[in-house]
């Protein structure tokens, strides 16, 4: 039996909210654009008032980096990665507070590498971590750790990281805001009349051939990687929506059972075997 998206909603009481890059920078103006965070800062102030935890996946820093010196594309070099990713990450966090410190909120960073969730270890002491900064109703700021990781342990974008994220904490929603509306059934930059999947049951490898690679110079995911970790979350019995961050009061229309993106339903429960591995 198909259920409706508003009975998965109506349950979720923590979330994971995945912020692309190219919503949190813009390489005409430069920069990290507090607009985006100051409406992103009332939405979640809004969602918090009635109960809800609510945690952020943030990509940006390299990006941040990127415009603090100057520079329009994205080196591949992991070192320069590094070193454009400790200039900016300061200047990311510093964005988040003050944004969100003028709705009363109050945030804490948490960086991540491969092997904080590889070790079994440094898993729970993550989650132990986020458990208190949750009770005392911050909200996390979550990134890869992007000055130490190095290409053997990096998870290579911050889907995949959202994704393992949503698992540690045991999020019922995770959200994936783009600057695209959704998951179409076609590439919509080569076919104007690709459809808009609202609603998505199951991906089979159709589907899964239309999803398309970023061309951003800022970003390294793009829709596969996204549908990667949606396919996967919805194994494990979360459901994923992909939906584009730009639009009015995106979070609190989702959560409210607006038809707003793509939703990917849970395949299993959550008592089921999937792992996000």
């Amino acid at each position: 039996m198909k259920l409706e998206r508003k009975h998965y909603l109506s349950k979720v009481r923590r979330m994971v909210v995945k912020i692309g890059s190219s919503l949190l920078t813009n390489g005409k103006a430069g920069g990290i654009q507090s607009r985006f965070l100051g409406n992103l800062a009332r939405q979640i102030h809004q969602l918090q008032k009635r109960g809800m935890e609510v945690l952020i996946v943030t990509s940006g820093a390299i990006s941040a980096g990127l415009f603090e010196l100057g520079l329009s594309r994205r080196p591949k070099e992991i070192p320069v990665l590094q070193a454009l990713a400790a200039v900016g990450q300061s200047n990311l966090m510093h964005a988040y507070e003050r944004m969100f410190g003028k709705h009363g909120l109050k945030v804490a960073q948490l960086l991540l590498t491969w092997d904080d969730l590889a070790s079994r270890k440094r898993y729970m002491n993550a989650r132990n971590t986020l458990t208190q900064i949750f009770r005392h109703q911050i909200i996390p700021i979550v990134n890869e750790n992007d000055t130490v990781a190095v290409e053997e342990i990096r998870f290579g974008e911050n889907d995949t990281l959202a994704g393992l994220v949503a698992q540690l904490v045991q999020a019922n929603l995770l959200v994936i805001l783009t600057d695209t509306e959704g998951f179409f059934n076609e590439d919509p930059r080569l076919n104007p009349q690709a459809k808009l999947l609202s609603d998505v049951y199951h991906l089979d490898s159709n589907l899964e051939k239309s999803a398309t690679r970023s061309n951003s110079q800022v970003g390294t995911g793009g829709m596969v990687t996204k549908i990667a970790a949606a396919k996967k979350m919805m194994r494990a019995g979360t459901p994923v929506v992909i939906a584009n961050g730009s639009r009015n009061k995106v979070l609190v229309r989702i959560l409210a059972g607006q038809t707003i993106g793509t939703f990917f339903h849970p395949i299993m429960s959550r008592a089921g075997t999937g792992k996000f591995h």
